[in-house]
């Protein structure tokens, strides 16, 4: 039942902890969010998990193999995948043209780029994804004049491409517009689940965590301080004041949502 697992994961940059004896599990098919302040070692996190950078000490399991130090390349390709907070996309090409290049990558295909647009299998793959994420109607237009929202979907599309079994995305709502954070992530949520991927989201928007997570990871430097159904993190004293903020109690949406499960399992962190 566990996709990812770490064990005591620790990373140190000269005398900074940025993250200490991560314990985290990840069962198949959950959506988990994380949230921590400005530094609390989030990114770092999926860093070290996908291979960005190797961990000082500790361990890292997907689908119970140990990948602990691998290179992002090889992690990609085992089915753990990744978005970033800034999309990383082609901007000058098309949305259909970045999609190719993604399929063709995933596909270790070195052929010349044109005669991918030719070729009807990886045009129907590339399709298919971008339909999946609602983005089949802009495949013409070019990535730098999509709006933010659109330009996330797209990043994740992308990392939709390798097939992951778990996905890790990092603040896929950052720079979207207010009246579009629910519409991109209920298109979000509904591939990920048409998908059975695993996932585990970093976000600052409470809303969001609260709407979608099915349980809840804090971080708060480099250390998981708790780990619980949206609910349960929220109503936390501790959390309120070192994460959500007092401005934020009340607001935080914790009714159900889409993405929650109040009957979700809380595996140990």
């Amino acid at each position: 039942m566990v996709a990812l697992e770490t064990r005591n994961l620790s990373r140190q940059f000269g005398a900074v902890q940025a993250c200490r004896d991560i314990n985290v599990r990840l069962l198949h098919g959950e959506i988990v969010g994380m949230v921590g302040a400005n530094g609390a070692g989030k990114t770092t996190l999926l860093n070290l998990i996908t291979g960005y950078l190797k961990p000082t000490a500790g361990q890292i399991f997907y689908m119970q193999d140990d990948i602990t130090g691998l290179p992002p390349r090889e992690v990609s390709r085992k089915g753990l995948a990744r978005s970033f907070q800034i999309p990383q996309l082609f901007s000058s090409l098309t949305v259909l043209e970045n999609m190719l290049i993604a399929v063709a990558g995933t596909r270790r295909e070195h052929r010349d780029f044109w005669r991918l647009l030719a070729d009807r299998r990886r045009l129907d793959e590339a399709r298919e994804i971008l339909d999946l994420f609602g983005l089949l109607p802009m495949e013409h237009q070019a990535v730098d004049q999509l709006p933010q929202g659109a330009r996330k979907l797209l990043d994740i599309a992308v990392a939709f491409a390798q097939h992951p079994k778990v996905l890790l995305l990092d603040e896929p709502t950052s720079g979207v517009s207010t009246s579009d954070k629910f519409p991109v992530m209920d298109t979000i949520i509904a591939a990920l689940r048409q998908q059975g991927v695993t996932t585990l989201f970093v976000e600052h928007d409470m809303e969001v965590i609260a709407r979608y997570a099915q349980r809840v990871l804090v971080l708060h430097e480099g250390r998981i301080i708790f780990n619980d159904l949206p609910q349960r993190v929220f109503d936390d004293e501790t959390v309120r004041r070192l994460v959500v903020g007092q401005r934020a109690r009340g607001r935080t949406g914790l009714e159900s949502g889409p993405g929650g499960s109040p009957k979700a399992a809380v595996p140990d962190a």
